[in-house]
């Protein structure tokens, strides 16, 4: 059907190798990516039209998005520099072969390195009847975001608010597994957006819900921004007291398709005491300052492991948390233990308040939900916390 649209010389979007991807999901979703060549992009609207028309006018395809990203073709001019500054310590290194240069720590890209990769940040829009946009975050994996996400949504709504939790890791969606909901098919509702899927008193969406759980996500940034808008904007959310974001792990294009996609309320950074995760805490919190983002605190999970005879064992060492979020100048919204009854909930495809609502975890939990409801209604009465890096 695509080859029905004529593009570059006549010839049909297929046979021109501009179709980069072509999916339909079980609901009748049909997005389709053509990459052109950016000296075509004048015509390329035209091409985006007749394409979303054609895929429209298929049986069993209720909504058709067709997305354009443009390839430039590979630069044969110079790398661009790199500025090192000299060292100030330490043994002096091995000389360096002829021609190459050393790069020290410290080191940038030039002003015209940086020019090439930049790009005009977009208007974040609003979303009509959702009050408060709250991501939860963490700049490495692994060290309980989701599960922290689904049960802080969860104490939310415990308080009766209406909240709705949407997993945009496109990569690794974690939230039908944590929900119980790996089965759930969204409808597609009168105003042709995705209806979300109730679980546990939660309004939920995640691309888990739309793709075989077992076919490797394998898109580029362009897909994945667009699916992270499409989940944003294309998803009946209102009417919503709060929305928890659970954003990927890093620091990358989605966080960044995020945040100049909707004006986020707030952001809690979640991470384990060990160094290696700190030190990625450091850059999330740096991400989010530069996208004008306010954080919130910090929750440091996986703080400490009680043992039967009342003592605590720290795996992950002890307070790193703590000491992280003194140094950036941010609270300690919730420090969270190991705890068998939160792990054996997450198995089981249920938050913790409802699986074992008497646990410590639970009570944990309550109180972070109170704490970050605390942080948001602050920022009414006080400018955003001041984020410091110290060496």
């Amino acid at each position: 059907m695509l080859d029905t649209v004529r593009g570059p010389d006549g010839k049909g979007l297929v046979l021109a190798g501009l179709v980069e991807s072509a999916t339909l999901s079980r609901q009748g979703e049909a997005l389709v990516t053509l990459a052109i060549d950016p000296a075509d992009a004048a015509a390329a609207a035209g091409w985006q039209a007749a394409a979303t028309a054609a895929l429209q006018g298929l049986k069993g395809v209720k909504k058709a998005t067709v997305v354009l990203t443009a390839h430039a073709a590979p630069s044969r001019s110079p790398a661009p520099a790199v500025t090192a500054r000299p060292a100030t310590s330490g043994a002096e290194p091995a000389p360096a072969e002829p021609g190459t240069v050393r790069v020290r720590k410290g080191a940038r890209l030039s002003d015209a390195a940086l020019a090439q990769g930049a790009a005009a940040p977009a208007r974040p829009t609003p979303l009509a009847g959702i009050g408060a946009l709250v991501a939860v975050a963490s700049a490495k994996g692994g060290v309980g975001k989701s599960s922290v996400a689904v049960n802080l949504a969860r104490a939310l709504a415990d308080t009766g608010l209406r909240v709705g939790l949407l997993d945009i890791d496109i990569y690794g969606p974690s939230l039908p597994t944590l929900l119980g909901t790996r089965d759930a098919e969204p409808a597609t509702g009168a105003d042709r957006k995705l209806v979300p899927v109730e679980a546990y008193g939660l309004k939920t969406m995640s691309i888990g819900y739309m793709v075989d759980p077992d076919a490797p996500m394998i898109w580029r940034g362009p897909i994945v921004t667009s699916a992270i808008r499409q989940m944003l904007n294309d998803v009946s959310w209102a009417p919503l007291d709060v929305l928890v974001l659970d954003t990927p792990p890093g620091t990358g294009e989605a966080q960044l398709a995020l945040a100049q996609s909707v004006p986020l309320s707030a952001a809690v950074l979640v991470t384990t005491p060990q160094e290696v995760a700190l030190a990625d805490v450091r850059r999330g919190a740096a991400m989010f300052a530069k996208t004008h983002v306010p954080v919130l605190g910090i929750v440091e999970n996986m703080a400490w492991l009680d043992l039967p005879d009342g003592s605590r064992l720290h795996p992950f060492g002890d307070g790193g948390g703590v000491r992280m979020a003194q140094a950036l100048g941010l609270p300690v919204l919730a420090r969270l233990p190991m705890d068998q009854a939160l792990r054996e909930a997450g198995d089981a495809g249920m938050p913790v308040l409802d699986a074992a609502p008497a646990s410590a975890s639970a009570s944990l939990f309550r109180d972070l939900a109170a704490a970050v409801l605390a942080g948001l209604a602050g920022q009414v009465e006080r400018p955003a916390p001041t984020i410091r890096f110290v060496d």
